[in-house]
């Protein structure tokens, strides 16, 4: 009979069973390690709404997190008990709740972008910056393009698996296109130079 998997591991499986995001798993397995090394590592079967009132407490009062990040934290350990553990919470409400920010966030301006997008160096991250702009992609959404995600015809972008898995259909920035060719040409032809040393064994030294 194979061993149960350890807690965090159980996590891991039923986040990507749910296939949420590598960023998401990575956040949730970090904030509810915390809160077992809080409460002295008990187990959580043993813990309840009191133990969470009290870490989201801690948070708020002797970290001083944002509104946002203790959320953040209790949604983890929500997840965690309810898909994970298969308890029931109780209330928490109680909790001290963190207080959101009072100040508006600084947008910029179009003539602030195109000032930063046009001092960047023209390279890869360039680029990339020009097609989270442009687009309105996430970093991850941007790095995971594949070559037939890119519709030039049309002057769009599909976007796979993105947040809650959800495909997609955004807009090619006419800016970014000549650009984005020209890295595409500069990729296929370091493909085909490769290939040949690829497939004789021939390691290169570069």
């Amino acid at each position: 009979m194979m061993d149960k998997p350890k807690l965090l591991d159980q996590v891991r499986d039923v986040v990507r069973l749910k296939h949420y995001s590598m960023s998401t798993e990575k956040t949730y397995v970090g904030w509810i390690k915390r809160f077992i090394l809080f409460h002295n590592k008990r187990h959580p079967k043993d813990m309840g709404a009191e133990e969470v009132q009290a870490y989201l407490t801690y948070l708020a009062v002797n970290q001083h997190v944002a509104a946002s990040t203790q959320n953040q934290a209790l949604n983890a350990i929500v997840f965690w008990y309810k898909h994970v553990i298969h308890k029931e919470l109780g209330d928490f409400s109680s909790a001290v709740r963190a207080k959101r920010p009072g100040r508006l966030p600084t947008v910029f301006t179009q003539g602030e972008v195109h000032l930063i997008l046009t001092c960047l160096p023209k390279t890869q991250h360039a680029l990339i910056a020009r097609m989270l702009y442009g687009a309105g992609l996430r970093l991850i959404e941007c790095l995971r393009l594949r070559v037939q995600d890119i519709d030039f015809l049309r002057n769009t972008i599909m976007v796979r698996s993105g947040k809650g898995d959800k495909d997609r259909l955004t807009v090619l920035p006419d800016n970014v296109q000549v650009p984005l060719k020209v890295h595409l040409n500069q990729v296929r032809a370091q493909f085909d130079r490769d290939r040949p040393r690829k497939s004789t064994g021939v390691k290169n030294n570069r």
